[in-house]
């Protein structure tokens, strides 16, 4: 099954069993979140990537520009591992890892998440990938993918058990929007994929695709 396929499946599950005022309130944020421009101001391919130093999930840390010393980057941000739609985009990605691998880049996620939240993340998914933790949001804001959870949301969230400043450490309610950028060795975005929906996600294989061009156009 397609990762396209096992999200649908996720959301048609949820919306059978959702209450109407969790799922209207939902919609309705959706709705603000597209109509703010925040597409707009992400960054795009053809932008430069932002370096960045964050911890990681076992007590090390990720440097952007050390990864890319090496090759691509495949830069992934996500919610929170307390989101279903985030999980299976993870473990999706675990599935491909040897791929990207062997096309020579690296994979690196990223989450608001405090680093103890984000190596249950790691054991959970059995994750064999760099999981970063982006306290603060500034790396997601430098990406100008970052936002403020919708207030009617956040009474919602928190009877859901995932209060945002539980889950990541400080008294905002930010997250950023689900991205996946592949960055060339350059430091340069080579494609970006950013959508307000949660609920969608890019496939894997777009990405191995992606990552194919680039090793196709370098000098042997």
């Amino acid at each position: 099954m397609s990762l396209r396929a096992e999200l649908q499946a996720l959301y048609a599950d949820f919306v059978s069993r959702a209450p109407a005022h969790v799922a209207e309130a939902m919609s309705r944020s959706d709705l603000a979140l597209s109509a703010s421009g925040i597409l707009d101001a992400a960054l795009k391919a053809g932008d430069q990537a932002p370096d960045f130093l964050l911890p990681d999930a076992r007590g090390g840390s990720g440097r952007l520009s050390r990864a890319l010393a090496s090759g691509p980057v495949v830069l992934s941000f996500y919610r929170g591992g307390w989101c279903p739609y985030c999980n299976l985009e993870l473990r999706a990605l675990q599935s491909a890892l040897p791929d990207f691998t062997a096309a020579g880049a690296t994979l690196m996620a990223v989450s608001p998440q405090k680093p103890d939240q984000s190596l249950t993340t790691v054991e959970k998914n059995g994750l064999a990938f760099p999981v970063l933790s982006d306290t603060g949001s500034r790396v997601a804001r430098s990406f100008g993918i970052a936002f403020d959870l919708a207030e009617e949301l956040r009474p919602i969230y928190t009877d859901f058990g995932q209060a945002l400043p539980d889950r990541n450490g400080d008294d905002s309610w930010v997250l950023p929007i689900p991205a996946t950028y592949v960055i060339d060795r350059d430091g340069v975005i080579a494609f970006a994929h950013v959508d307000v929906d949660y609920r969608n996600r890019l496939e894997p294989d777009t990405v191995i695709a992606i990552l194919s061009a680039l090793a196709g156009r370098k000098p042997a």
